[in-house]
């Protein structure tokens, strides 16, 4: 979340950018309730000092009749303790609610815009493939070669599940081995985290756990979630933490199964693998000086496009405008692959630095060697490789007029043949 006493010191900046991103949030509201809560802080401090003092005086050689009117002021000060207790946590969650849903500050660069259609194309990369024959689309693709089962994951989980067969999961694991070796050789720490996390957590880091909007997997009778990705599970790890300046910048990669409900996503864009229920990704996750915050989110995106060149596909770096930007990021870049099924670029990675919007609710700091003061570390993460969508670009774009699969000699596996 943001500083409020930002939001105090530049209202009409941060209204202004609430309307660039297209988020619809009482800002004048929310300073109201800040007023308000502040004030019932300061009415309790002074009524608990008050309360402090008869305290004391009590303890002093005192006589009945200098004792009787310190003790029915107490009383009344407990009551109105309790009346003003009440009323602060009223106003002081009514200001929070609020303030959560505050966006980040928007890098000036960041295109101004409401859709997707509005993001920038900074560069292409790769040529698109010519094919001398008709080109078949993943899911036809797969099925021939036997490497998939969509009905079968539908009778045991529900539509949009699945399950890899054969080469195909010989395939998911060559791509995370192959992008754990690259990111290990690049300083990051490699983790299997959980698939589960707390909806503190969640929240923490910027996701709705709850709510008819949210994208995110509950489990009933309890406080945990199914995690959307492992920048959940990699940022709360380290909640509550305060480093060393000299330690960062730390670079943590993390493999996990990722669940999303796709609420409302149908249609043939949808089809297949893109738009599923659960896949495996590997994540990037850095915790960041503030100073080098943009550094480490160009190291983020080089790093995913040398992925997708050892891929061996064409792909687009797309920066992402204003209105399509997630609530925690300052500034995002997408890296989209050509995908011949759909005629069309589809999005395979993303990166965003959060700056401290992430770290503040995470309680996330480190010393500062100059003030000496506890600062916010900055939080940023990255899609080394999501799997489900990787492997349609890989599918599709290595397809042979044999209905056979060129594979990318990274990955160390031979084509994928019929037998």
């Amino acid at each position: 979340m943001l500083d409020i006493k930002y939001i105090r010191n530049h209202c009409d900046d941060i209204i202004e950018n609430c309307r660039n991103r297209h988020v619809d949030v009482n800002i004048l509201q929310l300073l109201e309730f800040d007023e308000q809560s502040r004030q019932l802080k300061s009415d309790l401090d002074t009524l608990r000092q008050r309360r402090n003092e008869i305290s004391q005086q009590m303890k002093g050689p005192l006589s009945g009749e200098e004792r009787a009117p310190l003790i029915e002021e107490a009383k009344q000060l407990r009551q109105q303790v309790a009346e003003k207790e009440e009323t602060y946590e009223e106003a002081n969650r009514s200001r929070q609610e609020l303030l959560s849903q505050v966006p980040n500050l928007t890098h000036p660069d960041s295109p101004i815009g409401h859709t997707d259609e509005d993001n920038h194309t900074i560069r292409e990369v790769g040529s698109i493939p010519e094919f001398d024959f008709e080109p078949k689309d993943h899911v036809e693709l797969m099925e021939n070669l036997d490497l998939i089962d969509f009905e079968g994951g539908a009778k045991v989980a529900g539509q949009k599940f699945y399950y890899l067969k054969n080469e195909a999961v010989l395939l998911e694991f060559a791509l995370i081995q192959y992008a754990l070796k690259k990111l290990i050789a690049a300083g990051f720490t490699p983790f299997i985290t959980p698939d589960l996390a707390r909806q503190d957590i969640l929240a923490g880091i910027g996701f709705n756990p709850r709510g008819e909007e949210t994208q995110i997997y509950s489990v009933n009778d309890s406080d945990l979630c199914l995690i959307a990705t492992a920048e959940i599970t990699l940022g709360g790890r380290l909640s509550n933490t305060i480093f060393q300046e000299e330690q960062l910048p730390i670079f943590h990669s993390g493999v996990s199964h990722c669940f999303r409900t796709e609420a409302g996503a149908a249609g043939r864009e949808s089809k297949g693998l893109y738009r599923v229920h659960q896949f495996t990704k590997v994540e990037m996750f850095i915790f960041s000086h503030p100073d080098e915050s943009d550094a480490m989110h160009d190291k983020l995106l080089s790093l995913e496009e040398e992925i997708y060149q050892d891929l061996e596909l064409p792909y687009r770096v797309m920066d992402i405008c204003t209105g399509d930007l997630g609530g925690p990021a300052y500034r995002k870049y997408d890296i989209e692959a050509w995908m011949p099924g759909r005629g069309k670029w589809g999005e395979v990675t993303s990166t965003s630095n959060c700056t401290d919007y992430q770290s503040r609710r995470l309680n996330i700091r480190f010393k500062d060697k100059g003030s000496g003061k506890n600062r916010f570390v900055h939080m940023l993460n990255g899609t080394a490789i999501a799997i489900s969508r990787t492997l349609i670009a890989l599918i599709e774009n290595g397809q042979q007029a044999d209905g056979s699969i060129r594979l990318p000699k990274c990955l160390g596996m031979e084509d994928i043949v019929k037998k």
